[in-house]
């Protein structure tokens, strides 16, 4: 993860490996997922669903809306990434402002970079082991992220988006580090 690289190269970075993913899913969209309750269509659907509503209540902007995730997941997807893509893409959009009562009022570029990219990182994990193809991150921006949301630990917890953090070594890798502290076990298998 560099950190020189704006939010447009680094959501360019982070959705290219989830779409690459989401490309090898093939007959396995119906698969349980690491998030209880979720299959693999489940974790598109949660991408798809939140984030365009947040923009919209937010900004007032308002995604293209795709095939239904149910039919064309993967097709869900690039159609409401690529929108995200193209307004990161525009200069204009860091005059753009994203207004939550969470977070006050953001500059539409951060409130991606923070929000969306890092969600979209996580759950390519998800996605990942659900389809049993390679789930591994990057090192660094895995250690990065559980670095910043340690401190605010009670906060995400109490938000109801994150599970009860999973005890792992204390000398785990980042990837395992991060997975455990948003609740997902390493270890789960399809």
């Amino acid at each position: 993860m560099a950190e020189h690289r704006s939010p447009a190269e680094d959501y360019r970075e982070v959705a290219g490996h989830f779409t690459r993913v989401a490309a090898g899913v093939t007959d396995a969209w119906d698969a349980s997922s690491p998030v209880a309750a979720w299959t693999a269509r489940d974790v598109v659907r949660h991408l798809v669903e939140w984030f365009p509503s947040f923009l919209e209540g937010g900004a007032d902007v308002t995604l293209p809306k795709g095939p239904d995730v149910e039919t064309d997941p993967l097709g869900a997807w690039r159609t409401m990434s690529d929108g995200v893509q193209a307004l990161l893409d525009d200069p204009t959009s860091a005059d753009t402002k994203v207004v939550d009562r969470h977070i006050g009022e953001v500059p539409l570029p951060e409130a991606v970079a923070q929000f969306f990219t890092n969600d979209v990182f996580m759950h390519t994990w998800d996605l990942a082991r659900a389809t049993g193809q390679d789930a591994t991150l990057d090192p660094e921006r895995c250690a990065v992220l559980v670095a910043g949301m340690q401190p605010i630990d009670d906060l995400l917890r109490s938000s109801g988006q994150y599970g009860p953090k999973v005890e792992v070594a204390a000398d785990a890798d980042a990837q395992t580090q991060l997975l455990a502290f948003i609740g997902r076990d390493p270890a789960w298998q399809a």
